[in-house]
Parts: structure tokens; C-alpha cells; sequence
């Protein structure tokens, strides 16, 4: 479990999921484990990277608002040595120069890209839609998933990701929707999808569009370890940048996070080196890093987008599974890679050997 040295009350809990599939309902408490808690909490994002920010102030850094960064400065080499920028509304160039740079700047990798680093397009790429809307669930125990988007209920061609309702306990909640297939990205279907499943609650849930307090907004999922690799030439890769989107779920802000704190484990072991040979070195292990902490399950992720794209697979297994308690929890967390490992139980052991048994994306 992550610790970025934030202190979590006041923040909203939630004790499980509320899983829709298949025509099925089921209420699925957050798993008991020695290595994570058995609650989730949830914060507006902008009020959690304030947070962070703060945090990160508060720690030395230094932040700077408002300026834009346009392209990587190179040395004589050919090595990454800082970035070019913009700043204000007259848009002033700057530079700014480093030993190392990270890029945490998602999906756009613009730096990456300049390094001839772009998006491997046989890797799953996702989207997500989602807004706010009031409503009386604003304070409900359980985070809401559906996989019965279609509006045509249960029985219909399903389609190939999830809806979802995320109570903030301030009279709001998130809700939205995440697809595997980038090629339903246009934003009237977008909003059309995301009206006709909310249409499908009752009214008093007051999901609709005319409860919504913020616009609809959207966002690719870069899955699988797309863009690599994840060092080169000065520039280390961290979360979306990298691909780090966990394809069982799309859940990217944890790893996001992870690999913020991965990249700078690695530039504090880099720097503390001479620059040349040794330092490279350490480096260049950041990658394997990433690799070996989720290559597998993401292997293991790929396979699920796989039958997930099939409908009569997810009727099948929604309408059947979410029967089951026992595979409910131990789908749980696989999706959301919970446990803990050999030392679990024995759904944590048979999790963690089947991971150890296919090979890393």
C-alpha cells in the first residue's frame, strides 16, 4: 500500500462495491487484508492534487504555476537536459535546465514523443467520460459499477467496459463511464451513452443531466506499459506517460502516484552517483522496475479486455458470477490487484502463482 504522507480523515469511506451485471445485483464488501485497509476513500481530484502539491512544497519542491512546457532541451550529446516553456498569458519563453527529467505530463507524452518514444498501438488504449452530478446517493456506503451500459438492458450486445457512481459525500457524485473501444470517442455518443444508462436508475437518484454540476469530461487510458522505454537519454516516464493504467479496470491515479514515488526513488539513487557509466546504470533499471512490478498482471489485464469485448462472455459470467460471492471476492481482487501475495489466503496464493505463471507484457 502506498503511504505519500497525506492524512486521509476526512475523506469520504466506502465499504465496497455495488456490482450490476447481467441482470444481477450484488453488494461486495472491500476485501480483509493484512496489506491494504478494508475501506476505500474518495476526494474531488482537483482537491486531491492541491493536496499533493502542497504536500510536495511543504517537502522542498518547488512549484511553479501557469507555465507550459513546449519541448525538451538536448545537450551536445543528445541527452535530455531540461525543458523548454511557456509562461502567462503572453505565453513568455523560458528555459529551464536539470541533471533529470521526469515526465508525468499522461497520455500526451509530448516529451517522449520528441524522443521518437510513441504509444505502442497494439497495447489496449481505453476512454472515460465522467461529470458531476447532485444527488441524494452523494452518501452511499457502496461505489456503484454496472456492466449493463446497453440501454436496452441486460439482454442487449453489451458493451465493452463500465458505467459507474461514486458518492463524494459532499451531495455529489462522479459518475461516468469507461470503454475499451477508442473508436466510439466522439462526444455526442459519449453523452448519449452516458444519458441513456443513467436514464435506467429512477428518478429520484437524480442522475440526469439536469442535476449535472459540471460539464462532461473526457480522457484516453493508456494500458499495459504502452510507451518504452521508460528511461532514455535523461527522461524518466511516470504514469500515463508510461502506459501504467491498470487494464482489469482503468484505475490510473494509484499508479500514477506508485510510479511518481518509483521515479523518484530512482532519480535520488541516480543523482547520488557521478554522472556517466554509474549513474546510467541506475537508470536504466527503472524500466525492469516497472516491469516487474506490473508486467504480469497486466499480461493477465489484456487477456480480461480480451473477453471483455465479447458480450456473450460478460452476460455469461456477470449473470452467473455475480451469483457467486467466493468469485465475486477473488475477482475483486484480481481486477483491482489486492492481496497479499503467498502470505494471503488461498485465493491470494492461487492469484498471486497464476500471475507468476504468464509472462510479463
Amino acid at each position: 500500500m502506498l503511504d505519500v504522507g497525506i492524512d486521509p480523515s476526512g475523506w469520504v469511506r466506502h465499504k465496497g462495491l455495488r456490482v450490476t451485471g447481467g441482470g444481477q445485483v450484488v453488494e461486495v464488501d472491500w476485501p480483509r487484508l493484512d496489506s491494504w485497509p478494508d475501506y476505500s476513500v474518495v476526494r474531488p481530484r482537483s482537491e486531491l492534487d492541491a493536496l499533493l502539491a502542497d504536500h510536495a512544497v511543504a517537502a522542498g519542491a518547488r512549484l511553479h504555476t501557469g507555465v507550459t512546457v513546449t519541448d525538451p532541451l538536448f545537450d551536445d550529446a543528445g541527452r535530455v537536459a531540461g525543458v523548454r516553456t511557456e509562461a502567462g498569458a503572453d505565453r513568455t519563453p523560458g528555459e529551464w535546465r536539470a541533471p533529470l527529467v521526469v515526465s508525468a505530463e499522461g497520455l500526451s507524452g509530448r516529451l517522449a514523443k520528441s524522443l521518437g518514444l510513441v504509444r505502442d498501438e497494439h497495447r489496449p488504449l481505453g476512454v472515460a467520460v465522467r461529470r458531476y452530478v447532485r444527488t441524494p446517493r452523494a452518501a452511499d456506503h457502496y461505489l456503484d459499477i454496472s456492466f449493463d451500459l446497453s440501454a436496452d438492458g441486460p439482454t442487449a450486445a453489451s458493451m465493452p467496459g463500465y458505467g459507474w457512481v461514486f458518492g463524494m459525500g459532499d451531495g455529489t457524485a462522479n459518475v461516468g463511464f469507461g470503454l475499451l473501444d477508442t473508436r466510439r470517442a466522439g462526444d455526442a455518443d459519449h453523452r448519449e451513452t452516458l444519458r441513456r444508462w443513467l436514464a435506467t436508475f429512477p428518478a429520484e437518484a437524480q442522475l440526469d443531466e439536469e442535476h449535472a454540476v459540471t460539464p462532461l469530461r473526457g480522457a484516453g487510458l493508456p494500458m499495459a506499459l504502452h510507451r518504452r522505454p521508460a528511461y532514455t537519454r535523461g527522461l524518466l516516464l511516470t504514469g500515463d506517460a508510461a502506459g501504467t493504467v491498470n487494464p482489469f479496470n482503468g484505475e490510473g491515479i494509484s499508479y500514477a502516484m506508485e510510479t511518481g514515488r518509483m521515479a523518484a526513488e530512482t532519480a535520488a539513487d541516480a543523482l547520488a552517483q557521478p554522472e556517466g557509466p554509474l549513474r546510467e546504470a541506475v537508470l536504466h533499471r527503472y524500466p525492469d522496475r516497472l516491469r516487474a512490478e506490473y508486467g504480469r498482471h497486466h499480461r493477465l489485464g489484456v487477456g480480461f479486455l480480451a473477453l471483455l469485448s465479447r458480450p456473450d462472455v460478460v452476460r455469461f459470467a456477470t449473470a452467473h458470477g455475480l451469483k457467486r460471492p467466493v468469485l465475486v471476492n477473488a475477482a475483486l481482487r484480481l481486477m483491482g490487484n489486492l492481496g497479499d501475495g503467498m502470505r494471503g489466503d488461498a485465493v491470494d496464493r492461487a492469484i498471486a502463482v497464476l500471475t507468476r505463471l504468464v509472462p510479463a507484457v
